[in-house]
């Protein structure tokens, strides 16, 4: 390569990795895989190293993570958040360990699984958690205090003669809730998040702190920032975080030799798959801190740790055929079948593709050879098709429901191929698994399954029809005896008691969950003051939009709909919204909680608030009635103060609430 090929090179990496970072940091949406962007980035730092002349100060090679997001207020960092130096074998293990030895022949080691998440950093001033961040581009991070509030193991309260701490920890999607995840964002016929670090990233980091709560976050803390409580060793460091009650690694091994911590590495390597969480590598960390001092760091990584990189494990097979299966809302699923594999401990055999935007993108196509593996350990899917078979053509989904027969749409605003037929016989199968499911009704005992031998015997067609059912019915299928039977019935009959909010979320409306359906019936009241509605006066709820407000006066408006609602209500359906508030004195006003509190949690005087008919904000705006602001109440105070929003106190809402 010549001196003007390499610049060539070098140029079109800086920029292309550049761009690719900001798709992974910023938007939560990447396009190359780790493994290809890792691959690149080396290659990229060999060749500016060869070519210094080259090299600029925004190159990748010199940049931590991502800039921060404008729907966040920046927060600098007083402790650079640092990357860290990948290396990917053993080789580069042994060689780090060896130059740390020949400067520090007394240095200890830590050696830790690498958790795949979002590092953020926790600040507590006098025992308090005042301040949550993310890590941003390293020096200036996002302020996500109110979301990281919704994580339950994070403390809002620690030992109070601390009188100053902050904590590094990534925040992480435990991979049962990825996997449940991603099986309802198919179902609703929604992008699926590509990997647990995504979706922990994309949840995190959103206005509505509600939508992060959903999510079931958690976090793991990985080492001490700053303290006002001196450390020596950065293990018995994260011995003393826990016992102040963070969740710590669960695994931190302290090694002194390099037969150790290769030990260690390869421990983690042969169980990670079995961790609840992702992680794609280990950190291997100086032990003293005071060592770590001399050592120092680079521009962008500390000389004192490195993270080893485990390679992918990917399988090749034959596909064998691509199914075509349709979602509750009509949404028509590829799922590609393949010969089955043994990857990350468990044998697969299936993948979602998706859609038809990414089966183009790949290229598969019926009898290819493909590169199978999990993401996230979990979810399996397809990476790659590595050769044609000889005559093999392009797949394209059918334009027929495989299920009715009816004629696809693909509307403007989606990707997806839907059935539009109302009733099509799987998504009416689809419709009444979810109207049982724990976000519907919660019927207990009316899993898939029994969904399947009600419709197999022709004793149910539709949600209504389970009302319908006799113990004498249910003992009419197999695998039912007579108190599962008795079970069942009663479960279905003592759901006509749930609340209407409980029935609109089973409906299995589009973008209307259990939180919207909430917020929809708290405003109306009753199913047939929601009927009566225009699209217009739903949308202007607040927390629900113009979006939401078509799709749920679109599907109340179809007569299939209003004959379906009629006779859940002849059944005995509750049909009304039946409101656990203690008062209607808040009631139009928005709050905005901020700060330590004295007399209550934030959890107990957010309650407190919509228990009295006032609904509570994440964030200050034109909108916010009042801020409720505790001590060091911090930037919301100050945009209170900007926006001339009133400031209580606790004393003042209890006041407010004649209490």
């Amino acid at each position: 390569m010549d001196m003007i090929e390499a610049e060539n090179r070098i140029r079109y990496l800086q920029e292309f990795l550049k761009e690719n970072a900001r798709l992974y940091y910023e938007e939560d949406a990447p396009v190359l895989e780790d493994e290809e962007y890792d691959q690149l980035l080396r290659e990229l730092e060999t060749l500016e190293s060869m070519y210094p002349q080259f090299r600029a100060e925004t190159s990748p090679t010199e940049q931590i993570g991502g800039a921060s997001s404008k729907k966040f207020s920046d927060v600098i960092h007083q402790v650079k958040m640092e990357s860290l130096a990948d290396v990917f074998s053993e080789e580069e293990v042994i060689s780090f360990y060896e130059k740390i030895k020949a400067a520090h022949p007394d240095a200890r080691f830590s050696v830790e699984p690498k958790i795949d998440g979002l590092s953020v950093s926790l600040e507590y001033e006098n025992g308090s958690f005042v301040r949550g961040s993310t890590r941003g581009n390293g020096t200036v991070g996002e302020d996500v205090t109110e979301n990281l509030r919704t994580i339950t193991t994070i403390p809002e309260k620690i030992d109070p003669s601390v009188r100053y701490l902050e904590v590094r920890g990534e925040v992480f999607m435990p991979r049962d809730v990825f996997a449940q995840l991603v099986e309802q964002q198919e179902r609703d016929g929604v992008p699926p998040f590509k990997n647990p670090r995504n979706a922990a990233a994309g949840s995190l980091r959103q206005k509505d702190a509600e939508i992060t709560k959903s999510r079931k976050l958690d976090v793991f803390i990985f080492n001490i920032q700053q303290t006002s409580v001196p450390q020596a060793n950065h293990i018995s460091g994260l011995d003393w975080v826990r016992s102040l009650g963070f969740h710590v690694l669960d695994s931190y091994a302290a090694c002194s030799s390099i037969t150790e911590i290769l030990n260690e590495i390869r421990r983690i390597g042969e169980i990670r798959t079995t961790l609840s969480y992702d992680t794609d590598g280990a950190v291997i960390k100086v032990d003293q801190l005071g060592i770590r001092d001399d050592l120092g760091s680079t521009i962008k990584v500390p000389r004192w740790a490195i993270a080893y990189k485990y390679p992918a494990e990917i399988k090749e097979s034959i596909l064998l055929d691509i199914e075509t299966n349709v979602g509750r809302t009509g949404v028509l699923t590829p799922v590609a079948v393949f010969e089955p594999v043994l990857i990350s401990g468990t044998t697969v055999s299936r993948a979602s593709l998706h859609n038809q935007d990414n089966i183009d993108r790949l290229d598969i196509r019926i009898g290819d050879t493909v590169e199978v593996r999990k993401a996230g350990e979990i979810i399996p899917e397809i990476i790659k098709a590595k050769n044609h078979r000889e005559g093999s053509v392009p797949f394209r989904i059918p334009m027929t429901c495989p299920s009715c027969g009816s004629p696809v749409v693909r509307l403007d605003d989606e990707v997806a191929f839907r059935c539009i037929n109302p009733e099509c016989p799987e998504q009416l199968r689809q419709n009444i698994i979810h109207f049982c499911s724990k976000s519907g009704m919660d019927i207990n005992g009316m899993g898939p399954s029994a969904v399947d031998a009600l419709i197999e015997a022709g004793l149910v067609r539709r949600v209504s029809d389970l009302y319908e059912l006799t113990e004498q019915d249910v003992l009419t299928l197999n695998n039912f005896k007579e108190k599962s039977a008795s079970n069942l019935v009663t479960a279905i009959q003592n759901s006509k008691n749930n609340n209407l909010n409980q029935l609109l979320s089973a409906l299995g409306i589009r973008n209307c969950g259990e939180k919207t359906a909430t917020l929809i019936c708290e405003h109306f009241g009753s199913l047939e003051k929601l009927m009566k509605a225009s699209s217009e006066e739903i949308a202007a709820i607040e927390g629900i939009g113009p979006v939401i407000g078509e799709n749920v006066a679109e599907y109340l408006s179809m007569e299939s709909v209003s004959d379906l609602l009629g006779r859940l209500g002849e059944l005995g359906v509750n049909l009304t919204y039946r409101s656990d508030r203690e008062s209607e004195l808040l009631s139009g006003k928005t709050f905005v909680v901020t700060g330590t509190l004295e007399g209550y949690s934030r959890k107990e005087i957010e309650d407190l608030i919509q228990n009295n008919g006032g609904k509570v904000s994440s964030s200050v705006s034109k909108k916010t009635t009042y801020v409720l602001a505790g001590e060091n109440a911090g930037s919301k105070a100050e945009k209170a103060n900007a926006l001339h929003v009133p400031i209580i106190s606790e004393s003042d809402l209890l006041q407010m609430l004649n209490k």
